[in-house]
């Protein structure tokens, strides 16, 4: 029970030809599912509670990590490629419906996702911008007001009765990785941990595929398969950094 495993459906008559098994509980979490991964696009599956005796099996991988995140189960499987995917538990038209979803799928499901710019019932929210923040996000298109100061934590943060109910770390990826491994990342985390709400983000680096489209943009000759050299990884990272 400590893999998970695909099997194919003995039910011909079903429209989805296979059934996974999640290592949850102590007898698993059986799904039917429409395919064996959500390499492409996310994959339907809908719950079963009947395991083959001896099911025909497509695939077994071991499990790193197997956990229940309220409405998602979030699973990472022990191999390099094709490890980390959520399954997502929802309502539609009154019945339970369940899409199996990588990073990948889930982002080119919502792929012109844009920052909300209308006002909150017609409220304008202060930002709190920390001094030290050297080159701050303006929030010209929220219709949000700014001000300066010093922050006991976060770069950014949301004040409210001269309280401070919400505030965000942003870090570069470099710096991340250098908070992490320098040690100071649990007291930024103990930190944040003092308000009500508060995250860190760090921007997720740029695919392949993002960076070939910025490159034939700016007129910069980039093959359409294989590795995309240093060099114009170099130049995007550049024309994406902070002034």
């Amino acid at each position: 029970m400590d893999d998970f495993v695909v099997a194919r459906n003995p039910d011909d008559a079903s429209t989805l030809p296979y059934l996974v098994r999640l290592p949850l509980g102590p007898h698993g979490v059986v799904l039917k599912a429409r395919d064996t991964w959500p390499r492409t696009a996310k994959v339907y599956c809908h719950p079963s509670t009947d395991w083959p005796a001896e099911p025909e099996v497509v695939e077994r991988v071991p499990v790193r990590s197997c956990v229940r995140r309220g409405a998602a189960i979030d699973l990472v499987l022990d191999r390099g490629r094709e490890n980390r995917s959520q399954f997502v538990f929802a309502q539609a038209r009154g019945r339970e419906v369940i899409f199996w979803q990588s990073a990948r799928t889930a982002k080119q499901a919502r792929p012109n996702v844009a920052v909300p710019s209308r006002r909150a019932s017609g409220q304008v929210p202060d930002i709190v911008i920390d001094s030290h923040e050297r080159y701050a996000w303006r929030f010209n298109e929220q219709q949000a007001t700014t001000q300066r100061r010093a922050l006991p934590a976060g770069d950014y943060a949301v004040e409210v009765d001269g309280r401070i109910v919400a505030a965000v770390e942003r870090k570069s990826l470099a710096d991340l990785v250098s908070t992490m491994t320098g040690g100071k990342l649990r007291y930024l985390l103990a930190a944040l941990a003092e308000l009500p709400h508060a995250a860190v983000v760090a921007p997720a680096p740029p695919t392949p595929a993002e960076i070939r489209t910025w490159a034939a943009a700016n007129g910069i000759e980039v093959s359409d398969r294989g590795r995309v050299p240093g060099a114009v990884v170099a130049a995007y990272q550049a024309a994406h950094s902070a002034p």
